[in-house]
């Protein structure tokens, strides 16, 4: 279940990385990097603000399960925390891409990291959810 914790400490390092890199984009725009190289900025706040979340899931899982004293699954722990960082990473690279949602690659990178992410996040709720319910 440490992978959990991990993959949020990775989690929170991006959205500080992000936070930084969007303060510096308003507060000292460079010309040929600001508009040029990030050209989404309301995307990069939507990668920002899906770390802070998946971070806190990942958190979350943690925390529950050890106060109840289960044992997650570390395939289902290992995909949140995968999927966790891979789901808003989707969002910077788009960020810096205009014609990101048009490219096949990234496409089929999204449905896996949706993919995997979603076999994490059931296989952890149905484990909290028997839990509950026994």
């Amino acid at each position: 279940m440490n992978v959990l914790l991990i993959g949020a400490v990775a989690m929170i390092a991006a959205l500080i990385l992000s936070a930084w890199l969007m303060t510096f984009a308003r507060w000292f725009p460079i010309e040929g990097i600001d508009g040029d190289f990030l050209v989404d900025y309301k995307t990069m706040i939507r990668a920002h603000v899906d770390y802070a979340l998946m971070a806190l899931f990942s958190l979350g899982f943690y925390g529950a399960a050890t106060g109840a004293n289960i044992e997650l699954s570390k395939i289902a722990c290992l995909c949140v925390a995968i999927g966790g960082f891979t789901n808003p990473t989707i969002f910077v690279i788009a960020a810096f891409d205009t014609d990101f949602w048009n490219k096949t690659i990234w496409k089929i990178f999204s449905a896996l990291s949706f993919i995997i992410t979603t076999i994490g996040f059931a296989w952890i709720a149905y484990s909290l959810l028997m839990f509950a319910i026994q």
